[in-house]
């Protein structure tokens, strides 16, 4: 029976690096060689899937960690702040002096000073990641196609993240925007580097459900791959729920299996530990 196979992006098909090991993009063309549908199920927008991903070849996405679901390029979902919101969020982060980035499928717009803010906060977000050039980053080698000078008051933008300078702006920014999602990443806690702030109420347990009415699919047919807490969601909703061994403690701790890490050839691995494809 062919299955239905979700996988996140950072941290689960690419490295921390965004390198995508080789033997993950022969497991992705054998998986769907024998009739298994395979989709991207992450926190990017569609902007952020750049075509050397898409070249892998793969039969759709859901993006914004739920907002946003195609399948063979047809859009079935697209959840996203309303001009209003938006206009709300970028003046508030104005007011506060934090600089921040807007993410559109039609691109991520940087603020007038992400560019000079960001590169130490990219630095030390790669350093965490344990990765190899970490301190000569610059926000353009991490977001290539980032458009700055750019209109930010949108209204088709899925999530805005912010650069914290304390903890206290995520804290408030629950406080100021009880009609979004707030989050942050880059860290726990005290340690969070970037707030963020999306549509309410959305996961991507919600978008594979509506991908799967629309595929008129099983439930039981679905396998999903993630290495963060915010796939966590994703792994409990569907039949099989698959952690990278370079995954966070949460979400080792509740998968059904565990592979290898994506520098070990951990997808590779997985898909023929469940006879997705032929060792």
């Amino acid at each position: 029976m062919p299955k239905i196979i979700f996988l996140d992006i950072d941290g689960t098909l690419a490295d921390y690096e965004t390198r995508v090991p080789p033997s993950a993009v022969r497991a992705i063309r054998a998986a769907r060689s024998r009739g298994h549908r395979v989709y991207f199920c992450t926190g990017r927008s569609r902007a952020e899937i750049y075509p050397e991903l898409w070249d892998i070849g793969v039969d759709g996405m859901i993006g914004g960690n739920g907002s946003y679901v195609e399948d063979d390029g047809q859009v079935l979902l697209h959840q996203t702040l309303s001009l209003e919101q938006c206009r709300h969020v970028v003046d508030w982060l104005h007011l506060r002096g934090l600089e921040f980035y807007l993410e559109s499928n039609s691109g991520l717009f940087g603020s007038e000073h992400f560019r000079e803010a960001g590169r130490p906060v990219i630095q030390e977000y790669s350093k965490r990641k344990e990765v190899a050039n970490a301190g000569e980053l610059t926000v353009e080698d991490v977001f290539p196609e980032m458009i700055f000078g750019g209109e930010l008051y949108r209204d088709d933008v899925n999530k805005i993240s912010f650069i914290l300078s304390s903890y206290q702006d995520h804290l408030d920014s629950v406080a100021e925007f009880p009609d979004l999602k707030p989050g942050t990443w880059g860290g726990k806690g005290e340690t969070a580097l970037f707030g963020d702030l999306g549509v309410k109420d959305i996961t991507k347990a919600n978008a594979i459900e509506t991908l799967l009415k629309h595929l008129h699919a099983d439930i039981r047919d679905t396998i999903a791959f993630g290495d963060a807490k915010v796939d966590i969601p994703m792994l409990e909703y569907c039949h099989i729920g698959v952690a990278m061994g370079n995954g966070g403690p949460e979400i080792l701790q509740m998968a059904d299996y565990v592979t290898a890490s994506v520098e070990e050839d951990g997808l590779y691995k997985a898909f023929a530990h469940l006879g997705l494809i032929e060792e």
